[in-house]
């Protein structure tokens, strides 16, 4: 049931995804504005109040499964739960801007937006495009679907606040900030490619598009605002989020770099995991990006720099689809249900 929930999420996402319902921001938002507004603000300004109050929705949905006992149910749930845990079409839309500008040989507009994407993700880390792209295919794809086949809905509902918040409260220490006006330069017309860094699928030919400026769309506009309206909120559960996301991190990267080391190259992707394995407190985007760099080294000189990002990409899906198959088999050996 596990891995068919997850298969069916996978290919849905990839296939027929295209709105904001299925999305993870537009729930966490509404679960942030129902507790400004009732009873459960007094849990999240609580000192330990607040692990709880993260904890209750995913804890919710569980009760709920657990009660009525219905397998059908529960397979339904659980494949809507992780596909919109993994939703990312804002990303891939983006994606897809930067493949085109690149395809057509706009610069501008590929940095552009790639930026929006490096801005949007609250990146912490200074990296190469290629390896920012590694980390999002790990927070919005690896974690959750690791999550999922450990505790079903609740670890995804779980993982996927705790994202929405750090996305929120990290907003002030982004490195890089792009304003909506200078990101929409970058909106491109017409066909786009079939690629998606995150699913790691494969890049495709792209036909010459051309370059618009538009106005702001409603969906960048209500993700600007919602960083204000959601502020008063947010706020007190910043310590909470920091703790827990790092943890529920914590075991995936490393997971995932043990995959990086499998896939690429073994012995320098290993060494740099060693280094890791039994650090608890370093920064768990530091861990994925440097284990995926080791794994596919990429020569480079100061009179010519590479672009690192579809070689990243590749990366990325060799793992996915290595983990995928390591799923099969713990389900088929019956480790998994």
């Amino acid at each position: 049931m596990t891995l068919i929930s997850m298969l069916l999420a996978l290919i849905i996402e990839r296939l027929a995804v295209r709105s904001d319902a299925w999305q993870a921001r537009p729930y966490c938002q509404a679960y942030l504005k129902l507790t400004a507004s009732s009873g459960l603000s007094k849990l999240a300004d609580h000192k330990l109040g607040r692990y709880l109050w993260i904890l209750l929705p995913g804890v919710l949905v569980a009760l709920v499964l657990l009660l009525i006992d219905n397998r059908l149910l529960t397979l339904i749930v659980n494949t809507l739960v992780l596909l919109v845990g993994i939703g990312c079409w804002h990303y891939r839309q983006l994606y897809k801007q930067y493949l085109n500008a690149q395809e057509r040989g706009d610069d501008e507009a590929a940095f552009l937006a790639m930026q929006q994407i490096r801005h949007d993700s609250r990146s912490t880390v200074e990296e190469s495009n290629g390896l920012l792209l590694v980390w999002l295919n790990f927070r919005y794809y690896a974690a959750v679907v690791f999550w999922f086949l450990l505790l079903g809905a609740f670890g995804v509902i779980t993982y996927v606040l705790l994202r929405h918040l750090n996305e929120q409260t990290v907003l002030e220490s982004a490195t890089v900030a792009v304003p909506a006006d200078d990101v929409t330069a970058a909106d491109v017309t017409g066909e786009s490619v079939a690629s998606d860094p995150l699913a790691g699928m494969e890049t495709a030919d792209v036909e010459p598009v051309t370059v618009e400026a538009a106005e702001p769309t409603a969906e960048q506009t209500l993700a600007e605002d919602a960083v204000f309206t959601e502020t008063a909120a947010v706020a007190p559960t910043k310590d909470a989020v920091h703790y827990l996301l790092h943890w529920a991190d914590w075991f995936p990267a490393r997971l995932f770099g043990l995959g990086f080391a499998l896939v690429g190259h073994f012995s320098r992707a290993s060494n740099a995991l060693l280094g890791y394995f039994l650090d608890f407190s370093a920064n768990n985007q530091q861990v994925v990006t440097d284990v995926a760099k080791a794994a596919e080294p990429i020569a480079e000189t100061p009179l010519q720099p590479v672009d690192d990002t579809s070689t990243m990409v590749q990366l990325a899906k060799r793992n996915m689809l290595f983990f995928l198959a390591f799923t099969a088999i713990l389900t088929l050996s019956g480790w998994l249900r």
